[in-house]
């Protein structure tokens, strides 16, 4: 096939899903879990750290992705949804997967597909690992594409599980309230992994408590620790933002740290991303 042909097979050829939102949406793990076996589950190849949360999930894997980058590591990076091409969602070290990668990965496994009949994001979702098993990357950025607790993703057991921002979104599949929703995106907190949340939002606080006790993982509200500043207004001629950070347990505070991402809500963002970083180094990175 051609790559316009290997794309017509990813978003048409799925005979009883809808191509793309929340119609598309297949929860469970068991086809994920077939997939991964097949291909001598790639999953475990390579570390990764786990994000979900409703907002800020895509900005946080970005800066996460792009600090490991900075600092000498090969960086898998899975987000979704796309903006222009589908090769997008999976890069490494900021180099998209190339097109001639996807058209021969489903040549190969093709005839796994027909049987099982997954879902797009299933297959996106296993591409992903595949191609950052093969490259032998440091370390994964895995984005949730919805919810957490049945996302296909969520094969994974990674070094540490982020979670940003808690709102209402996709009620009809994840619950019509915070807590709910929240308990779906807490499904990604794995026995005795580190769990770093970035805002510690009242109605939501308990759920992760609860949650992280359950499996005896370590939890960590992130702005509880890492107050940022109001931005620097930045020179006429740049995009990036200048924030200051102050660290509560008195470690050292970042003064004139600049932001490359523009928005005043990457501040909500940021505690969480710091948070998810030291304990990386925590462990060795």
């Amino acid at each position: 096939m051609t790559y316009a042909e290997t794309l017509d097979y990813l978003y048409s050829q799925l005979p009883v899903f809808q191509r793309t939102g929340a119609a598309a949406y297949k929860p469970g793990l068991a086809t994920t879990e077939q997939l991964a076996a097949a291909m001598g589950h790639p999953e475990r190849q390579f570390r990764s750290v786990h994000v979900a949360g409703t907002n800020g999930k895509g900005s946080s894997s970005n800066l996460l992705a792009a600090v490991l980058q900075a600092a000498g590591y090969k960086v898998g990076l899975y987000t979704s949804p796309h903006l222009r091409e589908f090769t997008e969602r999976i890069k490494v070290n900021g180099q998209d997967l190339p097109p001639a990668y996807l058209v021969a990965w489903v040549a190969r496994w093709r005839p796994v597909f027909e049987p099982l009949r997954p879902s797009f994001f299933e297959m996106c979702v296993v591409l992903a690992f595949t191609y950052f098993a093969e490259e032998k990357v440091d370390v994964a950025i895995v984005e949730v594409g919805l919810g957490g607790r049945l996302d296909s993703t969520n094969i994974i057991t990674p070094l540490v599980s982020l979670i940003t921002n808690i709102s209402l979104d996709h009620q009809n599949l994840l619950g019509d309230t915070l807590p709910l929703i929240a308990a779906e995106k807490a499904g990604i907190i794995k026995p005795g992994v580190p769990a770093v949340i970035s805002q510690s939002q009242p109605e939501v606080r308990a759920v992760f408590e609860q949650k992280a006790a359950a499996e005896h993982a370590p939890l960590l509200f992130a702005d509880q620790h890492y107050r940022v500043g109001q931005p620097v207004p930045p020179a006429p001629d740049q995009d990036t933002q200048l924030l200051t950070v102050t660290h509560d347990d008195g470690g050292p505070g970042l003064e004139a740290l600049e932001l490359g991402l523009a928005g005043d809500y990457q501040r909500l963002n940021l505690p969480g991303v710091l948070a998810t970083l030291a304990e990386l180094r925590r462990q060795g990175y």
